[in-house]
């Protein structure tokens, strides 16, 4: 396995061996980033995992400055997944110059997470968009644990006519339904044991559009209560449509109810996908 630093490196290593899978990380990985390299192992010639913590996509009172940095343990798992490069660039590799080009996404990209985050997905479209131009990847693999982001991504891949394939992996969880998270070693001992309610209150929801509950925000101000009654501090549950996360009508069958909510100083998200009997 190769660590290159720079772009020009890269770019001379990943010539000759074309078609490229890509995974990009901010490190401190876990089992749901080792799933996504498995899944773009078998789909190219060379497997590329970057490891960059993008400072764009965090905001002022965010853990830019204390997210997690385990490299030579990620290195250690990407080896052993088979990964055949790593891309570790410093941010004046990625950022040579303040950034004054930033990928604005669309609306969607506003609401939900952007809601709560502003300028996050800006962030994220801009550096995606980067790592995209510097790896030149013919694939590129990201987790639904990150639905929205998985979308934005695709969207701007779709509309900016860029010749990659997205592939989504599913969510990896814990035995007693966490999804899996860089940020859950910031939770303690009890926070832990509480951290799958978030999981089971939106399978809760699934369970009720199942049943035929029609009444969407009925179910997401209910579970929004819930949490907020278990002590946690919720910023959301939605039901939104699968294909572009817009608010769902009476006959949509293809579903997706997503939550964001705060344990502690802990701020966890994820979602389920449903699909509903005609």
């Amino acid at each position: 396995m190769e660590i290159v630093r720079s772009v020009a490196e890269l770019r001379a290593c990943l010539a000759p061996r074309r078609p490229v899978a890509f995974v990009p990380t901010m490190g401190n990985l876990h089992e749901g980033h080792l799933a996504l390299m498995r899944m773009g192992r078998p789909r190219a010639r060379c497997l590329v995992a970057s490891i960059f913590v993008n400072r764009l996509q965090f905001g002022p009172a965010e853990d830019f400055d204390t997210y997690p940095r385990t490299f030579e343990a990620d290195c250690a798992g990407l080896a052993r997944e088979g990964v055949d490069v790593v891309f570790a660039p410093l941010e004046r590799e990625v950022y040579p110059e303040p950034q004054g080009f930033l990928v604005a996404p669309p609306p969607i990209g506003d609401e939900l997470e952007g809601a709560f985050r502003p300028g996050f997905f800006r962030g994220v479209a801009t550096v995606v968009l980067k790592l995209f131009n510097m790896a030149q990847p013919q694939f590129a693999v990201f987790g639904k644990k990150d639905y929205q982001q998985l979308m934005v991504v695709r969207t701007m891949v779709r509309q900016l006519n860029l010749p990659i394939e997205i592939l989504a992996g599913e969510t990896v969880r814990a035995a007693d339904g966490l999804a899996l998270s860089s940020r859950n070693s910031y939770l303690a001992a009890a926070e832990r044991a509480e951290a799958p309610r978030l999981h089971r209150t939106l399978a809760e929801v699934c369970a009720q559009l199942v049943d035929g509950k029609k009444d969407f925000r009925k179910l997401e101000a209910d579970a929004v209560a819930a949490l907020t009654q278990a002590k946690w501090r919720p910023d959301y549950v939605a039901v939104r449509k699968q294909a572009d996360l817009q608010c769902p009508g009476p006959d949509d069958r293809e579903l997706v109810v997503l939550g964001a909510a705060s344990l502690g100083s802990t701020r966890l998200i994820d979602n389920i996908e449903v699909s509903l009997p005609r």
